[in-house]
This record gives structure tokens, sequence and C-alpha cells, in this order.
């Protein structure tokens, strides 16, 4: 029944927009619901207060309307750099009612909260904007300080406060475009386009966006991880799911008041074409052969991006003005026609890394598949298509090409993998297992129910290792907690996210019976899950077997920094196999890794950086002293120097990143799209210690195993042992 389920890191929905345009001919934001927000609200209070559907309901009362107050003043103003003391204060009226709000469908107290918002948001701007016409406020020889950090400070007090930490923020963008080298008057056209398009941005909100970020602000109340979502996002957040879409194939980001090509994506129409290359821009769009040309220019670009988007083997026509061209050029007229594109920047893929021999160890070949994503085309396997996107068939393929280029052993990278299918976790899971439970579920009756593998066959039943981290969350750790279990392989890394709870889309339009796309979804949590042997992942997370230094504290990122966080708990365990006991192997292992470390330069660069950068996020504040400033880069760039120097001399490979790290001051709207496409591309071949270090870690274990059979016999049971990890 849990086939469909979905196991991802916190879903970030839309509270504040990225900098863009007004659409044409939009009307001004609506001060109220229309009749379908009011239903969608009721219908939300519904599945969240019944549990029937939820896993942890709570009544909509007065202490959850002072939680939900908390929170939608944080999606509107988590800096504190917009509202004052006053502002609050009256908005303290509102504290205990949002839960009525809710209930009734009468969402004013939202809109009105959002009113004085957009307001402020236009007084801070007109300020900003005002500071860049007199030269003598960046001027950075004293000892002052921008204090950005204020999540826990007091609202200001006045306008007059609120004119003072802004005068800083705003010194502080010009030091660093002055670091970056730019002149002053170039600074202050920057900072004006800047500003004046977080106005713009704020002004170009949706009746929709408000009320979504509202019915959140009770959604996120419930737990961390259940979300409303409008029809729109919806739709957005399935083809993240599905890794696929009917479209041209390219990835498209505003820039100014266009929307441009940042990326063609290899196989899709706009590649197959020839016609479009990544800095075009896009300013008409027509549908069919002879549907109205409409121009986009100023348009918000999921509007546009609705436009190009369209049904398999229909046609859309472009207007497009290419990068090397001036934007009142003759723009191209260009026809495509659209294809099922797979976002194949989130599928599996696959490398080898070769350890080289050491004294009398041999050398080996260690296959890496990096999953950023537990995805699945849940429509195109309800069809039983053929193509549809599948994390596990896409790890299979690469397992069965690794195979026939005779690897020694495989590491799975999950890095970051924020989650996804837990149908795909327990299949997963079932091509390095012979069948056999892989997760607990319990539900919010207390029904527990076991999922696992009932193929029989493994895939790969070679070494295996599994690489985490903290961004590892939720299906990474089900699949990592039953790999670790089974004693099937190594998990290496950090501790992992630690999110142990289950969630379903749940469709308002189908609930309880409708017939379009009017009121969203909810993304509900609905379930915990447990580990075969009985812990949940659940705010401790998965500890790895070999773990590399903490990058990112358990106090800054992960299920324990959320304040309604599930508590960790345990439930029996289910009878599994226990292919194998690494504790005799790890003492080995691990002084075989500082050994190694000791002497990798780029895996100690690689701790330095991170404890630089621990050090960095403990600060509140930034200098605003010019020479400060200046010294402190100098340093940086003086050490990236170094260490390109120190690897040519080691014959180490070059970072491609290393002559192109200075931060140009620039925010995502400002930089060159190909410029900034190609360092993403280069950030790809950095090089990379720790998965390195993994398939060194693994190639021990293999050498160590082949090597010692007394060793072998107490960490690989004969009869249990999958065929490859000793000869």
């Amino acid at each position: 029944m849990f086939a469909g389920l979905l196991l991802t890191a916190p879903l970030a929905l839309l509270a504040r927009p990225e900098a863009v345009a007004p659409t044409a001919g939009s009307a001004a934001l609506p001060t109220a619901p229309t009749a379908d927000q009011t239903t969608a609200a009721k219908l939300v209070y519904g599945l969240l207060s019944d549990s029937r559907y939820a896993y942890r309901p709570r009544a909509l009362d007065d202490a959850l309307s002072a939680d939900m107050y908390k929170r939608y003043l944080e999606a509107l103003d988590a800096g504190k750099q917009f509202f004052t003391a006053a502002d609050i204060a009256r908005f303290d009226a509102y504290k205990t009612k949002l839960d009525d709000a809710i209930k009734s469908g009468d969402l004013s107290p939202a809109y009105a909260m959002f009113s004085t918002y957009k307001q402020r948001v236009d007084q801070r701007v007109a300020y900003a904007r005002g500071l860049l016409k007199q030269p003598g406020n960046f001027e950075f020889d004293g000892s002052d300080r921008y204090e950005y950090d204020r999540k826990d400070a007091p609202w200001v007090a006045d306008a007059a406060a609120l004119d003072a930490l802004w005068k800083q923020s705003v010194r502080n963008d010009w030091l660093r475009l002055k670091l970056a080298g730019k002149k002053s008057e170039d600074i202050a056209k920057t900072l004006d386009k800047r500003y004046a398009n977080l106005s713009k941005g704020i002004a170009e909100l949706k009746g929709e966006d408000v009320f979504q970020t509202f019915v959140n602000s009770y959604a996120n109340a419930i737990d961390p991880h259940t979300d409303y979502l409008t029809p729109k996002s919806a739709d957005n957040f399935n083809m993240t799911m599905s890794l696929s879409l009917d479209g041209i194939g390219a990835q498209l980001q505003k820039q100014d008041d266009v929307v441009a090509i940042r990326e063609i994506i290899p196989g899709g129409p706009a590649s197959r074409s020839n016609l479009l290359k990544a800095g075009d821009r896009i300013v008409g769009v027509g549908q069919g052969e002879s549907g109205a040309m409409e121009d986009v220019i100023g348009w918000r670009i999921d509007d546009v991006v609705a436009k190009i988007r369209g049904a398999k083997g229909t046609k859309v026509r472009l207007d497009v003005v290419p990068a090397e061209a001036g934007l009142d050029s003759k723009p191209n007229r260009i026809v495509l026609v659209r294809d099922k594109v797979r976002l194949e920047d989130q599928a599996a893929k696959s490398e080898i890394i070769d350890i080289p021999a050491a004294g009398d160890a041999p050398a080996k070949r260690i296959g890496v598949i990096k999953l950023p994503g537990f995805y699945q085309d849940f429509e195109g396997r309800r069809k039983n298509a053929n193509d549809y996107a599948s994390a596990t068939r896409d790890v299979a393929k690469l397992l069965t090409k690794l195979r026939g280029d005779k690897v020694d052993g495989v590491v799975l990278d999950l890095r970051n993998n924020g989650g996804g299918s837990l149908n795909e976790a327990i299949e997963l899971t079932g091509l390095f297992i012979d069948r056999g439970p892989v997760v607990q579920v319990r539900e919010s009756g207390g029904r527990v129910s076991v999922e696992g593998d009932s193929d029989t066959g493994i895939a790969w039943e070679g070494p295996l290792a599994v690489l985490i981290n903290r961004g590892s969350a939720s299906a990474s750790e089900i699949f990592a907690g039953a790999i670790q279990d089974y004693g099937r392989g190594l998990v290496i890394g950090e501790t992992s996210f630690g999110k142990g709870t289950v969630q379903n889309l749940v469709d308002l339009d189908r609930w309880p019976a409708n017939e379009s796309a009017r009121f969203g979804q909810v993304k509900l949590t609905i379930a915990q899950f447990f580990r075969v042997s009985g812990g949940s992942t659940q705010n401790k997370g998965v500890v790895p077997d070999i773990a590399f230094p903490v990058s990112v504290d358990a106090t800054e990122y992960g299920e324990s920094t959320y304040d309604n966080a599930l508590p960790w708990t345990k439930i029996a365990a289910v009878d599994h196999t226990s292919y194998g006991n690494f504790a005799p192997l790890l003492p080995k292992l691990e002084g075989l890794h500082s050994a190694r470390i000791g002497s990798d330069k780029e895996f100690q660069w690689w701790s330095q950086d991170v404890a630089e950068f621990r050090a960095e996020r403990a600060k509140k504040s930034v200098s605003l002293n010019e020479a400060e400033r200046r010294a402190e880069r100098d340093r940086d760039d003086a050490k990236r120097k170094l260490r390109q120097a120190e690897r040519k001399q080691l014959g180490l490979a070059l970072d491609p990143l290393a002559d192109d790290a200075n931060d140009d001051g620039l925010s995502g709207n400002e930089r060159d799209i190909v410029k900034d496409a190609a360092r993403e591309k280069l950030a790809e071949k950095r090089p990379d210690p720790l998965l390195r270090e993994s398939a060194s870690i693994l190639a021990d274990a293999v050498r160590l195993l082949n090597n010692d059979r007394q060793l072998s016999a107490q960490v690989l049971p004969t009869a249990t042992r999958p065929g490859h990890w000793a000869d």
C-alpha cells in the first residue's frame, strides 16, 4: 500500500520570489482568497485534524494559531529587516485568530499582514536606492560591522532603526562589488537594479502565492514535512519527481526582464534542432502552426515555462534573440515539436576510480554510482511504460555496465540525496540483497507493516559501500540503514539527516470528489518508518561505519533542528539475513584510512576548508573595513594559488575553479548566464577527495578479506556472504 509514497527532505515552498518583473496585464494583488482557496483551506483543515489521515494530528486551536503566526512572520520576514516592533504589536491581534481564519476560510488576516509587508519592502527599497545617490555613504576605513544574522535579534523599534540596519546592508553590498573590481558608477547601477527588482518581485506575487505561504504556516506547524501545494506548485513537484516533462528540453532562467536559456538538455527537441544555445533570450511564444505570438518580456518565469511546455507531439513557436545580439535586435522565429524530456542531470550516473597498488596490495578498480534522488515517473509506471524514469532501473543498468568493466567493488554515492519514492528505496535495496524485509512502517493508528524485496536474485553480489552525508535524507536513510543492518556493505561519511517519516500526496481535487485541478495537493505525513533492526532513523539518522569530519553540525542542519520534529523511538526488530559483520574489520580500515589521509593533501585541504567554513558559520557579522576585507580575500586567493602550485608539484589534477573562485558580488539575476552555466559544468570536474577516499576504503576491505582468511570468516560467514567479497 505504500508503493507510491514520498520520502523526501523538506520541500522548499516559495515565500520570497526571485526578482522578476510584473506579468504583462496582471491585476493588483487580491486582498482576499478566491472561493476555491476558501474551500481548499477547509479541506486542508479536514485532513490535518483527522487522525485517520495525519500521523500526528493537532487540534486547530489558539495554541496552534500562535505557532502559525510565528511561522507566517518567519516566511515573510525571516531576517527581521522589514517589519518594526510597531507592526508586530499591531499584528499580535491576529495571534490567536488564525485558527478561525482557516476554519472559516476568511483569510483576511493573512492578506492584511502581507499588504503591510509589501509596503515595507517598497519603503526599504526606496531608502536603499536613495543611499546609492550619496557617495559619502561608501567610505570603508572605519571599524563598523554589518550584523547580518538577525534570526534571534529583536524586531527593531521604528523606521529609523531599519534605516540604520539597511544602511549597513547596502554598504556591505557596495563593498563586495568594489572588492570584485567594479567601478563606483557600475556598482550604483548594479545595486539600483537589484533593489528595484526586489520591489518588482514582491509586486509580482499573485494571490495564490500569498495563500500557499499562509496555509503552509498551518501545515508546517503540524510537522516539518507537511506542506500545501497550489495546483501549479503540485504540477512542478510531480514533474520533478518523475524526472520528465513534455517540452523543448531547455533549462530557463530569468535574466533582467527576459527569460534566457541556461542550458540545452541533450537529446531534447532544442538540442536536436541545433537552433538554440545557452544565453539566447525568448521574447515571444506562440502555440501550434498559427497561434497568436505573445510577447513575454517582463513575464514571470513560471508563466513563460507554462506557455512553452505542452503535450508531446504539439508544436511551439519561439521568438528568440541570440545571446550575442542586442535585445532590440529582430528575433529569430523557431518552431519546435514538443517531446518527452528526461531531466538527465538528476538521473544516476557512473564512473570508475582506479586505486593504485600500494606495496604488496594490488591495484583495484572501484565503480561509483552517483544517485542524487530516488526518482520515479509514477504516471509512467501506472501505464506500464517501458521507458518510465526509475532510480532502480537506472542503477541496475549501470551495475550491469560496471560488471562488464570488471570492477572490484561499487560505491553508491548518496551525498545530498534528499530522498524520493519509498518504492524506489525498497527496490534499490533489492538489487543488493536476495529477498527480505527492507523497512517497517508504522501508521497513525499504530499498525506496523513490513515492506521488502520479494524478488530472488542479486544484481550486484560484490563489495559494496554507501557514501552519505548530512544531506542524505529519508529514502537514502532507508537504503543505507538496510545495507548496514544486513551487513551487506560499509556505510561511509557523515551521520545522515535524520528524517524517519513517510509522506503521501493527497489530491484535494479528488478528496472527497472534484473534477478539475482547483484546490491543489497536500504532502501529508502519514507514517513513520523503522529499520529492520527496530530503530528509527528519525532525529538520529544513520551513523556511518567509517566517519569523515563533520561538515555541518547537527545543531545547524538536519531533523534535530526542527522544533516540532518527531522524537526518536524504537520498535521490535524483524528477522533478516546477516550477510556479514564488519565490526572486526573496522579497526583495520580506520588505521589504513588515518594513515592514508595523513599524506593525502586533497583530503587535508578539504578538512581545513570544513573547519574554516564552520568557523565562518558561527559568525553573525562581517567587517565593513575595506583593508580588512581585502586582506581576507587576498589570503584566500593566496591559499588557492598555493594549492594549485602544490597540485602541479605533486602531479595532482588541477582544480578547474581555483582561478575563478572570487566572489564577484553579483546576485543570480545579475550574473552572465553563459559563464554561470560554465562554472557549474566545471564544478562537476572538481577533485573529490571524499569519493576517492571512500573508494580506497572499499579497496582496503577487499584486499584485507582476500589476504586474511580468518578475518574473512569472521566478517563474512561462508554460508551467507554474497559471491565476490572475497575470492
